[in-house]
């Protein structure tokens, strides 16, 4: 190679050379997001499961149970907001074609701890055996969002799709979500039961009142969360508050929180099943390749 050529390329040579020294500073200043493994030379970064609820569920059963209160033990404020909203269900409730303006309504108060910026009720019309009409309702308390309505059930049917697995109720969820503005990530015990409550399930054990530190509610649903290689979690819950036919709900969430499916199925009879369905350990945990799994959570 000549003079001539040495010259031209030496200007190339001296930038890849200050470009790999700016590289290997800035790594070694950082050290961060790799691991102490490479591949070929190379750092590889580390794996960060996306994590929408912490793992640890608090203790205080109040935190994670839910409550169904009759109009009449709701605080006056929640009654002030109901009436103030009554309106704006009234109008969504003859979208789904409800017949709230039709017959006599009767609504209770879904006490939900994980979602405690919105009063959540349930309406019922009952007329008798095979006619009676469901759906659920969402007002955010500090204004800010939509009040919303979840169809369940129209004079003894159920809708296009069953709620607990509709895409709709799936989105009014996500969108209730969104509104809360939780300063922190919410509970995946609680959350997995607020959505169960406002599809129309009933999954809270109650507390005898004859015996008030009776240990029988212990009985009641119970959840296990699942965390995927990819993040996210999978929340699988039996709700045994109807124990002839104990239901097993499986929710599905992307690493943001997002729900992205429900599925509502029978499950097998308590005491009756000759094999788990699903694979646990000799302590009753789920195993499942590839992900990491919480521990049952009993309240």
């Amino acid at each position: 190679m000549g003079s001539m050529e040495r010259h031209k390329l030496l200007p190339f040579v001296l930038v890849i050379a200050v470009f790999a020294s700016i590289c290997a500073g800035v790594q070694a200043q950082t050290g961060q997001g790799y691991s102490t493994h490479t591949q070929q030379g190379k750092p590889v970064p580390e794996v960060v499961r996306p994590m929408p609820f912490p793992i640890e569920s608090p203790a205080p059963r109040s935190v994670l149970a839910l409550a169904f209160l009759p109009a009449e033990q709701m605080t006056e404020k929640d009654r002030l907001l109901e009436a103030d909203a009554e309106s704006a269900i009234g109008e969504k409730a003859g979208f789904a074609d409800l017949g709230f303006n039709v017959g006599k309504w009767s609504y209770q108060q879904i006490v939900c701890p994980a979602l405690p910026n919105h009063l959540f009720l349930g309406f019922t019309r009952n007329n008798g055996a095979g006619d009676v009409s469901l759906f659920s309702a969402s007002i955010p308390r500090n204004g800010e969002g939509r009040v919303r309505i979840i169809p369940i059930q129209r004079r003894g049917y159920s809708f296009f799709s069953p709620a607990p697995i509709n895409a709709l109720t799936i989105s009014a969820f996500n969108h209730i979500r969104t509104e809360e503005h939780p300063d922190q990530a919410p509970y995946w015990v609680g959350t997995a039961l607020c959505y169960a409550a406002l599809a129309g399930a009933h999954p809270a054990a109650e507390i005898p009142a004859d015996n008030p530190d009776s240990k029988d509610y212990l009985a009641g649903p119970q959840a296990i969360m699942d965390i995927p290689n990819r993040g996210g979690a999978i929340i699988r819950l039996t709700d045994v508050s109807t124990p002839r036919r104990p239901m097993a709900w499986t929710l599905t969430f992307n690493g943001k929180g997002k729900l992205l499916k429900a599925t509502h199925v029978p499950a097998a009879q308590i005491g009756d099943t000759k094999e788990p369905a699903i694979p646990v350990d000799g302590q009753g945990r789920q195993i499942e390749v590839g992900a990491k799994t919480v521990p049952p959570a009993q309240w």
